[in-house]
C-alpha cells in the first residue's frame, strides 16, 4: 500500500462520506472504479494482460516450461508467482521498499490457488510422475492507486485466459523412454480453463461500515481489511481463502458481513471479467489465418 499523507480533516471527510454511502469520487460502498483490460501485449510471453483500475496499473506475463512433477503430487502441474513493485509506481518502492508488499501479494495468490478446487493442476500434467507444465506468472506493478490485491488477481486471471500451451505428443522409445514432441505451430495450442480460477476481493472497514475497491486515500483511513478469495463452481461463488491485513481487529459480526459482501462482489466481478475477456477476444479477431493452396 502506497502511503498518502492526509490531514485529520481529510480523514473525517472520507469517513463521513462512507457513512452516507457517498464516497469522495461519487461511488457507493459496493461500487468499483473504472476498469480497462488488454491482453496479448507481451510478444515473448505465452500469455499476458494489462489491467488498469483507476490509478492502479498492473502488467502480468506468463511463461511456460516443462518440468518434473513433485513426487507427492505426480499428477499435478506447477504454478509459481512473482511480484515486482516498480520504483516508478511510488517513491516508497525504491530499492527494496516494495519487497514486503510483493511478498504479501505472492502469499495471497498462492493461498488462493492452493486448493485443487480453485485451480485444476491436473490440466498441466503431461505424463504423470514424469513431465508437467510449470507456469511462471510474473506480475509488475506499474502504478499504485489502491486495492492492489483485487487488481493483481484480475490481471493474473486474464493473463491465464490469454495463455497458450503448445500441443505436446508423446512417443515411446526403446527401453520404455518417453519422448515429448512439442508443436512449433503457434496456432496448434491449447488453452487453460479459468472457470474456477479465484479472484481476490478486498473488503475495507472504515468506521462502522465495510466497502470494496478502496482508493489509496481510503486505505489510509482504514485500520483493518479482509481479503476474500472467491472461486466460481457450477455458477455459484465459493470461499477458497481469506486473511486480514492491517493492524486492527474485527468483530465476529463484522467479519461475517465482510465475507458475505466479498462473495457477492466476487461473483459479480467474475461475470464482469468474463464479459471483458470475450469482448477483448472479439476485438482482436480470429487467431488462425485461413490457409490456401498447398498450405492446407
Amino acid at each position: 500500500m502506497a502511503y498518502v499523507a492526509l490531514s485529520d480533516a481529510e480523514k473525517t471527510f472520507i469517513l463521513h462520506g462512507v457513512e452516507e454511502d457517498f464516497r469522495c469520487d461519487g461511488r457507493s460502498r459496493r461500487d468499483y472504479r473504472p476498469m480497462e483490460l488488454e491482453t496479448g501485449l507481451v510478444s515473448n510471453a505465452s500469455g499476458s494482460a494489462r489491467l488498469r483500475l483507476a490509478n492502479t496499473d498492473i502488467l502480468v506475463g506468463v511463461k511456460t516450461e516443462i518440468e518434473v512433477p513433485d513426487p507427492l503430487t505426480p499428477e499435478f502441474g506447477k504454478l509459481e508467482f512473482f511480484v515486482d513493485c516498480s520504483a516508478n509506481a511510488t517513491p516508497e518502492f525504491e530499492g527494496r521498499g516494495g519487497s514486503d508488499l510483493a511478498q504479501e501479494l505472492v502469499l495471497s495468490l498462492q493461498n488462493a490457488y492452493e486448493s485443487p478446487l480453485a485451480f485444476d493442476y491436473r490440466t498441466l500434467c503431461l505424463i504423470p510422475g514424469q513431465q508437467c507444465w510449470k507456469l511462471y506468472i510474473d506480475i509488475l506493478i506499474l502504478e499504485c492507486g489502491g486495492n492492489l490485491h483485487d487488481a493483481v488477481s484480475l490481471a493474473a486471471k486474464a493473463a491465464l485466459f490469454n495463455t497458450k500451451l503448445p500441443r505436446v505428443t508423446a512417443t515411446l522409445l526403446d527401453a520404455g523412454i518417453t519422448d515429448l514432441i512439442i508443436s512449433d505451430n503457434p496456432y496448434d495450442c491449447t488453452r487453460i480453463g479459468i472457470d474456477t480460477v479465484p479472484l481476490l476481493v478486498t473488503v475495507c472497514k472504515i468506521g462502522d461500515f465495510c466497502l470494496v475497491d478502496p482508493s489509496a486515500e481510503e486505505e489510509v483511513c482504514s485500520t483493518v481489511s479482509m481479503v476474500v478469495s472467491v472461486s466460481m463452481r457450477n455458477g455459484e461463488a465459493f470461499l477458497s481463502g481469506t486473511h486480514l491485513t492491517g493492524g486492527g481487529a474485527m468483530h465476529r459480526d463484522t467479519m461475517r458481513n465482510c465475507l458475505q459482501l466479498g462473495l457477492s462482489i466476487g461473483e459479480h466481478l467474475d461475470t464482469l471479467l468474463a464479459k471483458m475477456l470475450r469482448q477483448e477476444q472479439e476485438r482482436v479477431g480470429p487467431k488462425r489465418p485461413k490457409t490456401v493452396g498447398f498450405l492446407k
